[in-house]
Order: C-alpha cells, then sequence, then structure tokens
C-alpha cells in the first residue's frame, strides 16, 4: 500500500496505510439480539456559505443515501441527534425537513427510524416551561408524523429554565401522556454539552439517577428506553439494572460500548451510538457474530475499534461530530469535508491526521487508497508535504 507524512501530535511520521482486514463480513439482516441504532451525520452542501450564523443548507441526495448506506447493513438510523449537528450547526427548519425526508426514505425500505424532538426551534432568552413542553410538542409530532420513534432529546432551554426535578416531572409527563407510541428518553452529558449540567434535576448524578427512573416508573408504558450517553460504563450499568421490566437502555458510551452492548449475566445494552456512523459495517458484523453467539468474534471485530473511538470522543469531546464527517469524507461517503455550521474547522490538523491513522488500523477505511488521496489533499490545503 502507499504511504503519507502524516503530522501527527507526537511528531511527523512517515505512514505505510495497512489493507483492510477481511476477517469479518457484515450483514444485511437487522440483529436478533439486540437492537441496534447509528446516530447518522448529515452531508453540507458544499456550493452553499456555511457557517455559525447561517441557515443550514444540506445536500439531500448524499444525506439520505447514507442512510441507506446504513440500512442496508441492517442497522438502525437514529436521525436529527447530535451527531446530525443539532445545536451546532443544524437548525430547525433543516431539522424538520431531515426528519420529513428520512421518514419517507425508511418506509421506502422498511428501514428503523428514530428521530430527535427537543426544543432548539426557541429563541426567547428565558422560555417558560409552557414554551418548552410546546416546543417539544411540536418536534414530537413532526416525528410522529414521519413514523419514526420519537427521541425526547435533553434540551438545553429546560436545563435553565427548571428550578428542580419536580419541573422535568412535569415536562417530560405531559410529553409522555400524548405520545402515540413508547418513546426514548436521551441524557446526554456535561462532556458532550456543558450547557446540560444538572439535567433531571441536579448536578449529582446519583440524585439525577433517581429523579429520571422516577419519570420512567410514573409512566412504564410510554418510555420504550432512555439513550445515557454518559461515558461512564459503571453508572450505566447500574441504571440499566434498576430500570423497570420492558424499559431498554441504549447506550451512548462510545468509550465502552463493545462490553456494555456484550453485557452480563445481569442484562446488557442496547445501541444509540455516534460511533456506528463510521463504524457501522464494523457494527453489523459484530452483532451478527452476537446473534450466533460467538462472543470472541465479537469481541475480535469491536475491541480493536476502541482506540480510533476515543480519540474521535476526546475532549473537547463535543466537537467529535468534525472527524465523524471527516472519516465519511475519507471512506467515500460524501465528496468533500464541509460541515454546516462551519464546524469542519473544529479540530485541528494533527487531530485528524491521527484519526487518518487510527481509522486505518481499525479496518475502517473501506478504500484505503481513495483514503489516502484525500488525505493527501487534505494535508496539501493546510500547507503540509506528504
Amino acid at each position: 500500500m502507499s504511504s503519507l507524512l502524516l503530522p501527527l501530535p507526537d511528531g511527523a511520521i512517515r505512514y505505510q496505510i495497512p489493507d483492510p482486514p477481511t476477517s469479518f463480513r457484515a450483514s444485511a439482516r437487522p440483529a436478533r439480539s439486540r437492537t441496534a441504532f447509528a446516530a447518522a451525520h448529515v452531508v453540507a452542501d458544499p456550493a452553499a456559505a456555511q457557517g455559525p450564523d447561517r441557515p443550514a443548507t444540506v445536500d439531500w441526495d448524499a444525506t439520505l443515501a447514507f442512510r441507506h448506506h446504513l440500512w442496508s447493513l441492517g442497522l438502525g438510523v437514529a436521525d436529527a441527534m447530535d451527531t446530525a449537528q443539532r445545536g451546532m450547526g443544524l437548525d430547525w427548519p433543516a431539522t424538520r425537513e431531515l426528519i420529513a425526508r428520512s421518514g419517507a426514505e425508511a418506509r421506502s425500505v422498511g428501514g428503523l427510524l428514530a428521530c430527535g424532538a427537543g426544543t432548539d426551534q426557541l429563541t426567547a432568552p428565558a422560555p417558560t416551561l409552557g414554551e418548552i413542553t410546546a416546543a417539544y410538542e411540536e418536534q414530537t409530532a413532526t416525528v410522529e408524523d414521519a413514523g419514526a420513534t420519537v427521541v425526547l432529546m435533553a434540551s438545553r432551554a429546560l436545563a435553565a429554565t427548571a428550578t428542580g426535578p419536580d419541573d422535568y416531572a412535569e415536562v417530560y409527563g405531559r410529553l409522555l401522556a400524548q405520545t402515540r407510541r413508547p418513546a426514548i428518553l436521551h441524557w446526554l452529558g456535561t462532556a458532550f454539552d456543558p450547557a446540560l449540567e444538572g439535567y433531571w434535576g441536579s448536578a449529582d448524578l446519583d440524585r439525577a439517577t433517581a429523579h429520571v427512573l422516577d419519570i420512567i416508573r410514573d409512566h412504564p408504558s410510554k418510555v420504550g428506553g432512555i439513550k445515557i450517553s454518559l461515558l461512564d460504563a459503571d453508572r450505566e450499568i447500574a441504571l440499566r439494572r434498576a430500570l423497570p421490566d420492558g424499559v431498554r437502555l441504549y447506550t451512548g458510551d462510545d468509550f465502552h460500548y463493545p462490553e456494555l452492548i456484550l453485557g452480563d449475566s445481569q442484562g446488557f445494552s442496547h445501541a444509540l451510538l455516534g460511533v456506528f456512523d463510521p463504524l457501522a459495517a464494523h457494527a453489523s458484523a459484530a452483532l451478527a457474530a452476537l446473534d450466533r453467539g460467538d462472543t470472541d468474534t465479537y469481541r475480535a471485530i469491536l475491541e480493536p475499534t476502541l482506540p480510533l473511538a476515543r480519540h474521535l470522543f476526546g475532549a473537547p469531546t463535543r466537537h467529535y461530530k468534525t472527524g465523524v464527517v471527516f472519516l465519511a469524507h475519507l471512506a467515500g461517503h460524501q465528496d468533500h469535508f464541509v460541515m454546516v455550521g462551519g464546524e469542519h474547522d473544529s479540530r485541528g490538523v494533527e487531530h485528524l491526521a491521527e484519526l487518518f491513522r487510527l481509522a486505518a488500523e481499525a479496518g475502517a477505511l473501506p478504500d484505503p487508497a481513495l483514503a489516502a488521496v484525500r488525505m493527501r489533499a487534505f494535508l496539501a490545503s493546510k500547507g503540509y508535504d506528504t
């Protein structure tokens, strides 16, 4: 294979790109033993001006083609989530269109789809609980009209307005009473979004856990699961074991997903993961192995991807989306590295060079020659000699 000079954090090296592994094969059938959603990114229109103060302009053909890629591997699609840049470039008008379009595409292939419903259309600096609830209701209706499962996303507005756990119980109680089918709750930690400090009514995570469990226990038939992204495996396991029967834990832990999905004698986590966007083929093959009871192959496929995932989601974690889109470009899913909101400039060259190396080592570059060409072009555009 070819080589190129990579400006890594510890110094430049001449890197020989390995061939991708041939030891696993993805499956087109959804897994039977676990439900797995890949939180999908959106593809920006590179011909449009993209910046933090500009409306999001999406390349719909490429965006929807990527969702078909995920469905073709047997994965569900979690759309309009933070991986799609909710709150970081993807505004509500574009989000509303994304949900409607993804719903239509999911129906065309029988694909599993869940979509985020939040409050990011609010513009008032200090919305009331009633206004926050109304914003949630508008977005929930959009998701349900699209035929998707509702993910009640953690709300920055609610975090800023709520005075304690009773406010969360009031808002979520009203929402869950109205949903047409069980929803998935969403707990996003401060590593992903510092504005969510104190969610569920307490900055103490033990108390916050107790509060969200109270909400779930009060509405057991209306909560299908909870997606937790705290990057704390022990805390996730404890919450998983405390959930009422029939309520699923969807791991959003991009640092410990192999062990959490595999589980133990007391249970396991399902998956709703941003890291399954660039690792969709790995996830498909690993879950197929798990269906066969072949845990050795499952581990052999997923565990080598952890260095890539932990770098991708390294601090500041909220900028992981930049790496997700960069990997999609290297893998051939889009022919440019441009993001809505101008987020493509949120990670440095050395970080992305290390991401390239780790992706190659993990077998996450399906066409290494194409990836090398695109990496060289990116480095050259930044003034580096390759």
